[in-house]
């Protein structure tokens, strides 16, 4: 029957003609419309979309194998699209279709706003004019009782679309390559001022320390630091993606390194130190892990994903930094609070040799230690306040200094109230030991056996006697009953520790376990992902 509907010899057409176009006759058929425009987005329509623009290409490349639009403008692409255009030949993606549908002029990429040109738009606008006369060839097909279809009608219509197909892929396509090179801007400036910082570290045999005093270093050292917290913001969708995380946070890390070396080399226990070096450490290394990340994708910038948030390794590496950082932020760039911390680390270490379960409940993560943690941070406090304020004022600030303060930068009154009831425990728990007066005891030594009874107890709980060790004389049923009622208020007082702020406080507990632990483990790439 399609025979007779050509009327000359040069739209005759071939039984293997007559095969082609049926097929594609049926692929249109199957398209899935919905409110007059093709429907791309759903999974059957884009399967029926693929279908009928692969049936499409084949048809045109049977009927005029020769009279084709030029495609050689795709040499011109970057390796991720010469991997979707390989060569010349006809391909009718349903990407760049559907691109000329919809005709959004600007498109947002890392919170910035792109537009495409005008000129853009019009080869959309086209493509989709001679898509509707093809639309409307291929309806009419065969009807018998409609306008006789030629296969010369059919031929101009497809090499109208072809033509303006090529148009506008080389423009939309050409304009997202640009877009997409501005999209990765912010890692290409990261990428130079990382650079910088090379050429000055190889450059003038200095060391680090010497490095650190030159201005120049500085600034490019605080440009670099700038961009990565501008990635961070854009990036790191995994965390907060904070873009306040400064270089001062580097400085401190680096300046409390050189601290605690000044401190070993004078003879002072690393394990004073051991804290605030670990933390360090950790901001320094996350940071030049960012830099590493740097200098490793400037060889494949072709393949970082515009939407820079899509790039596994750069957001793994913006995590690491984010979590180091915002701790540094927190505790290396607060001399007073990192010192206080060290002091608790240093504390515990002592408190785990003398209860060993203590030992085993940090290694073992057990549920019990969290229990345990916050008894023994008040407890220290309770003991040294002057020492350990700081700490506790970082995660319950509305207990110092506010209105309710007893004096001006102390505890609030209802915390006097428990400092009074701690020493008053303690006191007659100390006069409990001193009775009988064993040989060589003294003052310091009741105390010290004091804080060895309150230790304990606070690590293994009511459900056994920590008293018997210790003499504890007649006064044994008084100083015991003093010292149940204190466990008995700081648990309240533990709870509030926990609950007042969780995020500083499991911040906090985090840290303390790590750092008694052996430091922050943190796995190491095996391998390099953009």
């Amino acid at each position: 029957m399609l025979r007779k509907l050509f009327g000359r010899d040069a739209d005759a057409i071939s039984s293997k003609e007559e095969g082609i176009v049926a097929r594609l006759v049926e692929k249109h058929r199957r398209l899935v419309v919905e409110g007059g425009h093709v429907n791309t987005k759903s999974e059957p329509g884009y399967a029926s979309s693929h279908a009928f623009f692969e049936q499409l290409a084949q048809a045109a490349s049977a009927l005029f194998p020769l009279d084709k639009a030029s495609r050689s403008y795709r040499s011109a692409f970057t390796i991720n699209y010469r991997a979707l255009f390989p060569d010349e030949s006809r391909t009718y993606r349903v990407d760049v279709f559907e691109a000329s549908v919809e005709q959004h002029a600007v498109i947002w990429v890392n919170g910035d706003k792109f537009e495409f040109t005008q000129e853009a738009m019009q080869r959309a606008e086209v493509l989709q004019q001679k898509w509707s006369d093809l639309d409307a060839v291929l309806k009419n097909w065969g009807k018998a009782d409609g306008r006789a279809i030629k296969k010369s009608d059919l031929q101009d219509a497809m090499k109208r679309l072809d033509v303006a197909w090529a148009s506008f892929e080389q423009k939309y396509i050409s304009e997202l390559i640009d877009i997409e090179e501005k999209a990765r801007r912010l890692v290409v400036q990261a990428i130079q001022h990382e650079h910088a910082l090379r050429r000055l570290e190889s450059g003038g045999g200095c060391r680090r320390e010497e490095l650190q005093q030159l201005p120049e270093y500085c600034e490019e050292q605080r440009r670099l630091v700038r961009c990565i917290a501008h990635l961070n913001s854009v990036a790191n969708q995994r965390r907060k993606g904070r873009d306040d995380l400064g270089v001062d946070i580097l400085s401190h890390a680096v300046a409390t390194l050189q601290r605690c070396s000044a401190a070993e080399r004078a003879g002072t226990s690393s394990e004073a130190y051991s804290a605030a070096r670990i933390l360090a450490t950790d901001v320094v290394n996350a940071f030049e892990a960012m830099r590493a990340y740097l200098r490793e994708v400037e060889r494949c910038l072709e393949q970082v994903d515009p939407h820079l948030c899509n790039n596994e390794g750069l957001v793994t590496r913006l995590v690491d930094w984010e979590e180091s950082w915002e701790v540094g932020t927190r505790y290396v760039r607060h001399e007073q609070l990192l010192d206080s911390l060290c002091e608790l680390v240093a504390a515990m270490r002592v408190a785990q040799r003398l209860e060993p379960r203590l030992e085993a409940m940090c290694e073992e993560c057990d549920v019990e230690l969290f229990l345990v943690l916050p008894r023994i941070i008040w407890l220290h406090f309770l003991g040294r306040p002057e020492r350990f304020q700081e700490l506790v004022r970082s995660i319950l600030p509305q207990r110092f200094g506010d209105a309710k303060a007893a004096r001006p930068g102390g505890c609030c009154a209802e915390l006097e109230t428990f400092l009074g009831r701690f020493r008053a425990a303690s006191d007659l728990l100390a006069d409990a030991i001193q009775q009988p007066p064993s040989r060589g005891a003294d003052t310091a030594s009741a105390h010290d056996a004091v804080f060895e009874v309150l230790l304990k107890r606070v690590i293994v709980g009511p459900g056994e006697d920590v008293y018997e060790a210790f003499p504890l004389g007649g006064r044994r049923r008084q100083a015991q009953a003093s010292v149940e009622d204190l466990m008995h208020e700081l648990e309240r007082w533990s709870i509030e520790l926990q609950r007042y702020c969780p995020e500083d406080w499991n911040q906090c507990s985090a840290i303390l376990i790590q750092c008694l632990t052996g430091g922050i483990q943190k796995p190491k790439d095996v391998q390099f992902h953009v």
